[in-house]
């Protein structure tokens, strides 16, 4: 039986939805540690708990570390960025080692590429795909690597933590190179597993000795989405699969599974589809997270991923 995650977040903070998810089937839960801390998370952690006991289930706790993603800063107030018009750079708190590469022609995409932006001047950028952009979303320069430390400061304490808050994955995003998975695993409590997100091409071409130094691999489609033509991710997604059965690494699918429930209490066929050849493709586990986090039905969603899961299931062993 494959693990199912959904995503902690204000939708889903309460025991009783979580106890609702658990008893659909969900078997773990991720913790996005780029916005909070673990003592921040607390009382999260502690309603996860509590439904956990209600539903008798022990589920996984994956706290997904900041690492070296690249993301806009906190900002006073959501960010208004209309397509067509000029936005001053400064006003997306951007780390200086991002800003300092910056010049005419870049473009920039904002989270998970809803938004893009091209760089007019060092300073100012037009807006080419507008939104409303939030404090602490994903930044990406295609074309461009920047190296940032493997752990922040903030992942180191959150390390420290992990035991006591019963932490059983860390995910390490936008894995490099072999050498950001040691450090990891270095700073890593005896006992927890270590996810290793491939989400940027430097990680792909690194697959290999990658594979040799997680216990996880997981195919991380927003930002890969990012780094190649979007025509392109369904097959690097299959070719990236592939490796991992040949070598017997487990491998985990996330990213825009149910996307379309954030909003809507249904999810499109494409969804559902995209869900069953995961399992069928051979994922040891799959992942939700705006839909359960912030989505407005995140209940529901558990429903749909884990009856899609069981119903591949069913086929992958012919019954």
């Amino acid at each position: 039986m494959m693990d199912i995650y959904g995503t902690l977040g204000p939708r889903c903070a309460d025991a009783d939805t979580l106890e609702r998810m658990l008893r659909l089937g969900m078997s773990g839960v991720r913790l996005n540690l780029s916005h909070v801390t673990l003592p921040e998370s607390a009382r999260m952690l502690e309603a996860l708990k509590l439904a956990a006991a209600r539903a008798g289930a022990k589920p996984k706790l994956l706290i997904d570390m900041q690492g070296p993603e690249i993301r806009v800063g906190r900002l006073a107030e959501p960010l208004p960025l209309e397509t067509g018009s000029l936005c001053r750079l400064e006003s997306l708190r951007l780390p200086e080692a991002v800003r300092a590469v910056l010049e005419r022609g870049q473009e920039l995409l904002l989270d998970d590429g809803k938004l893009l932006l091209r760089c007019e001047t060092a300073d100012t950028a037009k807006v080419v795909r507008g939104g409303v952009l939030h404090s602490r979303k994903s930044a990406a320069l295609p074309g461009k690597e920047i190296r940032l430390p493997a752990l922040t400061e903030a992942d180191r304490q959150n390390l420290a933590a992990a035991a006591e808050y019963g932490v059983t994955g860390v995910m390490q995003p936008f894995v490099r190179d072999r050498n950001d998975l040691e450090q990891v695993r270095a700073a890593l409590p005896d006992g927890v597993r270590l996810f290793a997100k491939i989400e940027s091409l430097a990680g792909v071409g690194q697959l290999e000795s990658l594979m040799d130094a997680a216990d996880e691999i997981v195919i991380a489609r927003g930002d890969l989405g990012n780094a190649v033509p979007l025509w392109d991710l369904p097959v690097l997604q299959k070719r990236i699969s592939a490796r991992c059965r040949e070598r017997g690494i487990p491998f985990m699918v996330v990213t825009q599974m149910l996307a379309s429930m954030e909003h809507s209490p249904v999810p499109t066929r494409a969804e559902v589809s995209d869900i069953a050849n995961a399992v069928l493709d051979g994922a040891s586990s799959v992942m939700v997270t705006g839909e359960t986090a912030v989505g407005e039905y995140p209940v529901e969603v558990m429903r749909y991923l884990c009856e899609t899961v069981r119903a591949a299931e069913r086929y992958n062993t012919g019954l």
